[in-house]
């Protein structure tokens, strides 16, 4: 493993590189710390209902946003001052890409705090013994994927990933059970998307963690591990506001089992995903609920898949804005989530909506791999 050594081990390297690489190292614990006491405090303000602290974290969200871009601007200045190789270099690159990890759990932390608003005011309230139980093990992952890149501990990096299963069964778990007090009546539907975003958003921050500790392992052992192995067609499934249509089509399409293709799906203006499509598809076998709305912006370049798919006119026209040699496809399927009528007719809706997709997809599948089992 090639680490930083300490300028003491080291003679010859300068004083004012070590100098650099401990206050980038500095500013990026006092960000992730205040990412950590933004979760922390975004739970208290959940468990109390205390709408106060929620708008203070929200507020505070700011703070986090300005060393985001201090940060930026020590690695750039690092890389033009010091001209690293080896492992400063990675060292900078690691740096650079984990401080966008963490200022997005600062997102996170943030976007809970705005459910707090909304739930704060509901009645009644669920148990939230599971989301402290998720908050328990999301909030410490953050806290060691950091020690680890302060460390430069790849142990503590690989230790830290394997929690992250964890938090996704727990995750489930949290869903499964909000559906089934929603459908109880003993919690209201406007409270269940909000839980469902509280959830999300913890298990968000240990996806965000593990990612952090990909970056440690990069920088050091020089082993990129993040996506290793993509191969084949990958396929987008792009909507309005990712919340019905494209989710439906994710989950229908990583349930065919091709290993061959990739299927990711995005949204012009993102919205937390309709309950409606979680409660039907599961009643199909397959759960969307842990999908985690974005945005096309937010993910890869569009020219990074070979296929996109739009369900709507407006998803057509702002994929035609972008340069890329990209196949569009355009699938007119009626979103089942703007039908209005009695649970029948919504049913009908849905179940139109599934077989149509489920039919595109069949044939779009064949197209791509002809009549390989894969």
């Amino acid at each position: 493993m090639e680490v930083l050594v300490p300028l003491s081990t080291q003679p010859h390297l300068e004083e004012t590189l070590q100098r650099d690489i401990d206050r980038i190292r500095g500013k990026v614990t006092e960000m992730a710390g205040r990412a950590e006491r933004a979760l922390k405090e975004a739970l208290d303000a959940l468990l109390a209902r205390n709408r106060q602290k929620a708008y203070a974290i929200i507020l505070r969200d700011q703070y986090i946003d300005e060393l985001e871009k201090e940060i930026d601007r020590l690695c750039l200045e690092f890389l033009v001052r010091q001209q690293p190789v080896a492992g400063h270099l990675r060292f900078a690159y690691a740096t650079v890409k984990i401080n966008a990890e963490v200022e997005r759990i600062g997102d996170y932390a943030e976007s809970i705090a705005r459910q707090v608003l909304k739930l704060s005011a509901l009645d009644p309230q669920p148990s939230y013994d599971k989301f402290v139980e998720i908050a328990s093990l999301s909030i410490p992952m953050l806290r060691d994927a950091v020690r680890s890149f302060v460390a430069q501990d790849a142990d503590l990096a690989r230790a830290t990933m394997a929690i992250e299963e964890k938090v996704n069964t727990l995750r489930d778990e949290i869903n499964a059970e909000l559906l089934r007090a929603e459908k109880s009546g003993r919690i209201r539907m406007e409270a269940f998307t909000p839980l469902t975003m509280v959830a999300r958003r913890y298990e968000r921050v240990s996806d965000q963690a593990k990612n952090i500790c990909e970056e440690v392992l990069y920088m050091c052992t020089g082993e990129f591990s993040k996506h290793a192995g993509a191969e084949g067609f990958h396929i987008l499934f792009l909507d309005d506001d990712n919340a019905s249509r494209s989710p439906m089509a994710e989950g229908i399409a990583n349930s065919l089992h091709k290993p061959k293709l990739s299927f990711s799906s995005a949204g012009i203006h993102p919205k937390p995903v309709d309950p409606k499509a979680v409660s039907f598809m599961l009643e199909k076998g397959i759960d969307i609920s842990r999908h985690a709305a974005k945005s096309f912006e937010q993910g890869p370049h569009l020219s990074q898949y070979q296929v996109v798919i739009a369900f709507s006119k407006e998803a057509h026209q702002s994929f035609q804005s972008v340069k890329t040699k990209t196949v569009l496809l355009d699938w007119p399927i009626i979103d089942p989530s703007t039908t209005h009528g009695s649970p029948e007719q919504v049913q009908a809706a849905y179940e139109a909506a599934f077989q149509q997709i489920l039919a595109q997809i069949n044939d779009l599948a064949e197209a791509i791999l002809g009549n390989s089992n894969d």
